[in-house]
């Protein structure tokens, strides 16, 4: 099984963001994870890192005249370690105090690179918003000095926007697949995993975020997960969201789930992604995907809640 976490796995809306309330946040992840090492299953946790990356960016911009700014992929690399920190320590806690200790070797969170395709036609057209926001003027300058590329966020203000290529390949793949087949609870491709390209013998890092959920995806392909779990903060994909006509959606097939994809029923901040993930790993051989709220975790689980994708019908 492989889960998928959102943002609210550390930071809720109107919290600080304070170690105390990563931890606080994180142990709702923690019980779903011992639940399912309860269960039986091997497990594998993903994460996003999109409120971390924005902060570690902007204490960059703060700091520049004292020590010299990361790239972005430096950035997701940090948020690997930091976040699987959290997550290490809020599930080992989980554990211990359930009896569970014996049923796994440990916790163990992987720097992971993600591979993208150099000519994914995302990095002709970056969509990404990152980072600090800033003035009009502020952003012709950062524009012009650093070779950005600055647009007007919905939200207000004027923010850089980045590429966000599909993944392809998970370089640590097999290594997650080991730790796991041996009994270990693996966290891997934070943030989406750092995005690098081929080059000659190795890789090479590139400004760009990977989303989260399509790696998760592509993660679970190569390891042969059954299924993936998506956790969020909202408990189904529903058609009208947010409106007096909002309809929940318990279940439906790949091919219902393109089609109202195609229409844009679902939000390209919020739902999409994760419904593309879904697909994408169900037409690649997954029992099924499930997306559900995160502290309705046990219910998700258990088929009881969350909205279900499962492969077309045979007939």
């Amino acid at each position: 099984m492989v889960v998928a976490l959102g943002g609210n796995a550390f930071q809720s809306k109107g919290e600080r963001g304070t170690i105390e309330d990563y931890l606080r946040n994180a142990s709702y992840a923690a019980k779903a994870i011992a639940y399912l090492v309860e269960k039986g299953y091997r497990v594998v946790v993903t994460h996003g890192n999109g409120p971390q990356v924005g902060v570690l960016l902007e204490w960059m911009e703060r700091g520049k005249d004292v020590a010299p700014p990361m790239p972005m992929d430096v950035a997701n690399a940090m948020t690997q370690g930091w976040l699987g920190y959290v997550l290490m320590q809020a599930i080992t806690r989980e554990l211990c105090e359930r009896g569970l200790l014996d049923r796994v070797k440990g916790v163990v969170a992987l720097v992971t690179r993600v591979v993208v395709d150099a000519n994914d036609p995302a990095f002709t057209n970056p969509t990404k918003f990152v980072g600090p926001y800033y003035s009009e003027e502020e952003a012709k300058r950062l524009a012009k000095e650093k070779g950005w590329v600055m647009k007007p966020d919905p939200r207000g203000g004027w923010r850089r926007v980045v590429p966000s290529p599909m993944p392809v390949d998970v370089v640590e793949w097999r290594a997650v697949k080991e730790l796991v087949d041996s009994g270990w609870i693996a966290i891997s491709v934070g943030g989406g995993g750092i995005p690098v390209v081929r080059d000659g013998c190795g890789y090479r890092g590139v400004e760009a975020v990977i989303d989260k959920d399509l790696a998760s995806a592509v993660l679970a392909t190569k390891l042969g997960a059954s299924r993936l779990l998506i956790f969020t903060d909202v408990d189904y994909a529903y058609i009208d969201f947010g409106k007096p006509s909002a309809r929940p959606i318990k279940e439906m097939n790949i091919e219902e789930a393109r089609e109202l994809l195609a229409r844009g029923v679902f939000g390209e901040g919020s739902m999409a992604p994760k419904i593309r993930a879904a697909i994408y790993f169900v037409e690649h051989g997954g029992k099924e995907a499930r997306i559900g709220h995160l502290k309705k975790a046990r219910e998700v689980i258990d088929g009881v809640s969350g909205t279900r994708i499962v492969p077309k019908p045979s007939h």
